[in-house]
């Protein structure tokens, strides 16, 4: 009786064997996620099902579509005006009267330009020789050399001056982040544009998302496409900066996908350059385990988006990769291949065997009077 009783328990779990199978399984209830996440509609955070939607030839239309706005709409940091360059307190300044050495300090092997200068001061002025104390701060060297000259005319006859600034250390900008020579770089007459601040701080490192600079000015953030800059021309994105500006070159940690279920090598992979398709990720996790995955139900799962979406592509035929080679994924993607049924049906039946063994040698009673036979060889021999 009990053999009977654990024999039907046993057939039960096989018919039942998909739902007790080991291992996640994509449950597709009407073309909507099982579970519920949070969405946000119309500006309020709430709670819906995602939509699963057939990977075709619109879709990916769509998808290579929504991509090209979302980097034309992109908000883009004010344009700033180039200016010459106006002096401010710590700039060091060289200032030569032709024909009156005693009005110059000279520079020499041991004292260079800047050990020489005259240092405008916090307050932003100067002092200088027959003119007093002036207002440097804010001019042009071209305005300070006037007014130098039209005070010391006094003095001296038709003066011939020089202005020239030994030392620019009044307006900085900071470059952190991937870059190879992060610090502290000071502003000269030459404009300092994001190109310009990121090649003299040695060009961004292999680790850093060329898509994703930021910069902070004014307690506001601005997000800046270097590679858009780079590779597309977009002279918007290589703004004048200003001082007291903090450019951030971001790593590419945010700028993962992850590839997950049966195949080969499920892990997580860095997109170059902020590109990377479907197919490039399936080839590179070493492909659908031909053993054990079902290519018909492979799922790009999004969170990434205000809303949350499920992509599914049948991907038996091998002309399906036409597809998956054109699908743009987005950073936090979730690829993920679902078990194929036998699989999963062999799954349970090696979690079941060992338990229909073990209840199996668990009604057999052994007899040494009769040489070791079971139950059922002493039932024959009374008979």
């Amino acid at each position: 009786m009990i053999r009977i009783t654990s024999t039907v328990a046993v057939a039960a779990l096989m018919l039942n064997g998909c739902g007790f199978a080991p291992g996640m399984i994509m449950m597709n209830t009407d073309g909507e996620s099982s579970v519920e996440v949070p969405v946000v509609e119309n500006g309020v955070p709430v709670t819906a099902k995602a939509k699963i939607t057939e990977i075709n030839a619109q879709v990916v239309v769509e998808q290579v579509e929504r991509q090209r706005l979302a980097y034309a709409n992109a908000e883009r940091p004010p344009r700033e005006k180039y200016d010459r360059y106006r002096l401010g307190p710590r700039d060091i300044l060289s200032i030569t009267v032709w024909d009156h050495p005693e009005l110059t300090i000279p520079a020499g092997e041991f004292r260079s330009a800047e050990a020489a200068g005259t240092l405008i001061n916090e307050d932003g002025t100067i002092f200088y020789p027959y003119v007093g104390v002036l207002k440097a701060a804010g001019l042009t060297t071209d305005q300070l050399r006037d007014q130098i000259s039209r005070k010391i005319s006094t003095y001296i006859e038709n003066p011939q001056i020089d202005v020239r600034v030994a030392a620019y250390r009044s307006k900085k900008i900071y470059v952190v982040g991937e870059v190879k020579e992060p610090g502290i770089q000071f502003i000269n007459d030459i404009p300092m544009t994001v190109a310009e601040a990121i090649n003299r701080a040695g060009g961004v490192t292999e680790l850093a998302d060329q898509r994703t600079i930021t910069l902070s000015r004014n307690d506001k953030v601005y997000r800046i496409d270097l590679q858009g800059l780079y590779e597309n021309g977009d002279l918007q994105q290589n703004v004048l900066l200003r001082d007291g500006d903090v450019l951030n070159a971001w790593d590419l940690s945010l700028n993962k996908i992850f590839v997950m279920g049966e195949v080969d090598k499920p892990q997580s992979l860095l997109m170059s350059k902020g590109r990377k398709t479907l197919a490039e990720a399936i080839s590179d996790a070493g492909g659908i385990s031909q053993s054990f995955g079902d290519p018909g139900q492979l799922y790009v799962i999004r969170s990434g988006s205000p809303k949350p979406e499920i992509f599914h592509l049948n991907a038996r035929s091998p002309d399906s990769m036409l597809l998956a080679d054109r699908f743009p994924l987005q950073p936090r993607d979730v690829v993920y291949v679902d078990t194929a049924g036998v699989t999963r049906w062999n799954r349970v039946i090696s979690q079941i065997l060992p338990t229909a063994q073990v209840l199996s040698e668990s009604t057999v009673t052994h007899f040494p009077l009769f040489q070791g036979g079971t139950t059922n060889t002493f039932q024959h021999v009374v008979r």
